[in-house]
């Protein structure tokens, strides 16, 4: 019997099987992973379900000495052996594409296969910035999560159509010490102390034509995701229902506005979020910040479209609500874009 895991942050199953079929993991920590999932029920031949999840957590304890640094040679490590049957259902599409810009769509289906990653797509007049956030609760873990998933994109494109060397991924931490940050033949560049992570694709690099394109495949392969992702909407835990909430349309929402929304009363609101881990103060600031940054990050957009966007009445109070999230203003925010 398998061990139910829910939505406890996770890596689809089928990479993690091929994860340690491979040779970035040694035996010694092959071993360990396991032992965990004897331990937990989850035995090798589960591991092709498409829909499911390895725990994020299971890396923590086969590495317990995880830093930032390892966590980011380990992502890349991971990446370099990710294969285009790596993501369940996600899979057919991505081999069918027609272009990169229809491999980076499929983005919007991520939360079938991984609770690990959340990201937010904008597009920029250079291209698109795929904005990548990490939602395992640890610092090092997230940072193992996102490189990996900046880094197999990267290296699956690579496969469907050739070189992405044009291709950077910004990285909000440090540049490890001991190891170069990028990896030959897969791209993208690896650049560290960006004020958020997130994965910038040129323009000229969305349009570039996949070599299995099947344009009937994709699109049926589409409609199934749709049906997919309507399917498990339709069951969100409360914290979900009030995060999607909380990103659907400009401004921010008073928490009244939320919970008459979700017919539901503040008081039974704050309590149910409470049992959930979490506050709505909690998620509406996570929400705002996510949105201003990934705003930020287009030159194009000025600071006050984007204070206006979040429903502030000036870009002072934005700026002074930005600076107390970051401790750093908008405009400070900006520059470290630049190299």
């Amino acid at each position: 019997m398998v061990k139910e895991h829910g939505r406890e942050p996770g890596v689809p199953y089928t990479a993690f099987a091929q994860l340690l079929e491979s040779g970035a993991i040694s035996a010694d920590h092959k071993a360990r992973f396991l032992a965990i999932m004897t331990r937990e029920g989850a035995e090798e031949e589960v591991l092709s379900r498409p829909d499911g999840q390895a725990p994020a957590r299971w890396f923590k304890e086969v590495y317990p000495e995880l830093d930032i640094d390892q966590a980011t040679r380990l992502g890349q490590d991971f990446a370099e052996h990710v294969q285009l049957t790596s993501f369940g259902p996600l899979s057919l599409p991505l081999i069918s594409a027609g272009s990169v810009a229809e491999v980076v769509e499929l983005f919007a289906y991520l939360p079938l296969i991984t609770t690990a990653v959340a990201t937010r797509v904008r597009p920029q007049q250079d291209g698109l910035v795929v904005g990548l956030v990490g939602n395992t609760g640890d610092s090092e873990l997230d940072c193992l999560v996102v490189t990996y998933c900046g880094y197999a994109l990267a290296r699956l494109i690579h496969v469907l159509v050739g070189d992405t060397s044009d291709m950077t991924l910004h990285c909000g931490w440090p540049s490890p010490a001991s190891k170069d940050g990028d990896l030959p033949g897969l791209g993208p560049r690896l650049m560290f102390g960006a004020p958020a992570t997130y994965l910038h694709v040129p323009a000229k690099t969305l349009d570039d034509v996949c070599r299995f394109s099947d344009p009937t495949a994709y699109r049926l392969a589409i409609a199934d995701l749709e049906k997919a992702l309507d399917q498990r909407t339709k069951t969100p835990s409360l914290s979900e229902q009030v995060r999607m909430s909380l990103d659907d349309g400009p401004g921010s929402k008073r928490i009244a506005t939320v919970a008459t929304e979700l017919s539901v009363s503040v008081s039974t609101l704050k309590r149910r979020l409470h049992d959930e881990g979490t506050t709505f103060r909690e998620l509406l600031h996570t929400s705002m910040l996510e949105r201003a940054k990934l705003q930020l990050l287009d030159p194009s957009i000025s600071i006050n479209q984007v204070a206006a966007d979040l429903g502030y009445s000036d870009a002072t109070n934005f700026s002074h609500a930005f600076k107390r999230w970051t401790g750093q203003s908008p405009r400070q925010f900006r520059p470290r874009l630049d190299g």
